[in-house]
This record gives C-alpha cells, structure tokens and sequence, in this order.
C-alpha cells in the first residue's frame, strides 16, 4: 500500500512539473488495476503531489526563488535586434496588455483571484496552471494558495478516483 502511495505521489509532482505527464490516466489506471486502494488516500496523494509541484511555480512567480542560472541567463541576456523579434513583440504586445490589466485586477480584488484559482484546482478551467502562475505574480496569500489548491485537487481526483471503484461495485455480483 505504501508503494503505490509514494508512486502516486511521485507521478503527481511530476505531472504538475511537466503538463505532458497525465495524472487523471495514472489515476484511472491505479484505480483499475489495484481496486483495493482507497480512492480517498488516492485523491489525497495526489492532491498534495500535485500542489508541492505547483508551489514551485508559484514561488518563482512571486520571485522568492531564482531560476537555474542556465534558465536565468537565457531569459534575460542582452539580445542584438532582430526583425523578427520586433515583429513578434508587436504580435504579442496585447496580450501582454491583457495579462497586466488581468494582474492589476486581481490586486484590485483578492476574493476574485481566490475564487477564480478555486474553481480552476478542481475544474481544470482556467487551466490551473496558468492560476498557479497568477496567484503568485499577484501575491496571493501563501495559507489561501495551499488551501484552496489543495481542497479544489483534492475533491477533484477523490471523485476521479471513486468513479472507477463506483461502476465496478456496480457490476460485481
């Protein structure tokens, strides 16, 4: 039982780390495979592998932690002007607009932020990636992004986790 917890907890952080990495299929297949596990721990193993990947995201939005130097300096590194560069940058520069008219926003009002980010940890809408990265560029409070993450995760791979468990109890005779 241990095992598949820690396995568990290890996909999850992973995923939340790479988005490619599918939790909700890991999810689906634990539960067919190994019907024993409790879809409460399953959906508490992976709520919280989930939200300690996602702090990281949120620390280095909020610009407590630095990236690796390799991933700093590129980012940031002096470029000679090219054509293509400036032809993007006017491409992108509403949406830029519309990211820092959202930012100011949810400075404006912290209950929406929180509501919004809520909702995403267990609808997946707005994808709750891009709110991990927003919660911290607005500097919502550490406690209300945990707990709000970890509930909205929670509740949202419990009931993924039960569904399996629930058609199979309904077919067993």
């Amino acid at each position: 039982m241990l095992g598949w917890f820690c396995l568990t907890l290890g996909v999850a952080f992973s995923s939340a780390l790479v988005p490619v990495i599918s939790v909700e299929v890991y999810v689906l297949g634990l539960m067919a495979s190994e019907p024993a596990a409790g879809w409460f721990l399953v959906g508490a193993a992976v709520a919280i592998g989930q939200m300690a990947g996602k702090f990281l995201y949120y620390l280095a939005a909020r610009g407590s932690i630095r990236l690796p130097p390799f991933l700093h300096d590129r980012l940031h590194r002096r470029r000679p002007p090219s054509r293509r560069r400036d032809r993007w940058h006017q491409r992108t520069k509403w949406l830029r607009g519309k990211v820092e008219a959202l930012r100011e926003r949810c400075h404006r009002h912290p209950h929406w932020m929180t509501g919004t980010y809520g909702v995403s940890s267990v609808v997946g809408l707005p994808p709750f990636m891009a709110t991990t990265v927003l919660a911290g560029l607005v500097d919502m409070r550490m406690s209300t992004f945990v707990g709000a993450g970890l509930a909205g995760r929670f509740v949202r791979y419990s009931l993924l986790a039960a569904c399996p468990a629930m058609f199979a109890g309904w077919f067993h005779t």
